[in-house]
């Protein structure tokens, strides 16, 4: 688990995983690390709810059965589906269980995630993340970018 007092610097990417089964923790915290992401890992609801609400995370990856026995019982998962857009618009959030087929959108969309993961394909998680965080960058970029313009327009006015 990361040292509760981490620094971040501007040019880091920030990442959190929350995850029960240790096997996909490890593989989801390699495949992240590979991929430049600083790490941090959320044992509890209430960990991964501190930590989320402390620091502009640009993935973040939640099993599907996180501190639950089934999806509907993950409170982590309801927590961030009643977070308001806002809050939470600045992440890519996947969610990872045996439950999904990899990158089906109504799936990603009943569970208001931007991408679902088959845990068949972790061995791909490295891929996918990359692919995930490609897809939810490109359908944000004229958001992100009329926010930029409004941003501007307000500060010369």
């Amino acid at each position: 688990m990361s040292s509760p007092f981490e620094f971040l610097s501007t040019s880091d990417k920030p990442a959190l995983i929350a995850f029960s089964n240790p096997e996909w923790l490890e593989t989801a915290r390699t495949s992240l690390l590979e991929l430049g992401y600083k790490v941090h890992t959320a044992a509890t609801h209430s960990d991964f709810l501190s930590r989320f609400s402390q620091v502009r995370y640009e993935v973040v990856i939640i099993e599907e059965c996180f501190a639950a026995n089934s999806v509907e019982e993950n409170h982590t998962l309801r927590a961030m589906q009643r977070m308001p857009m806002g809050q939470r618009r600045h992440c890519t959030v996947i969610l990872l269980g045996d439950s999904f087929q990899t990158f089906t959108p109504m799936q990603a969309f009943q569970h208001s995630v931007h991408a679902v993961i088959s845990s068949s394909e972790i061995f791909l998680l490295k891929q996918l993340v990359e692919k995930s965080v490609a897809d939810n960058d490109l359908f944000l970029h004229a958001y992100r970018e009329a926010q930029k313009q409004a941003a501007g327009a307000a500060a010369t006015a």
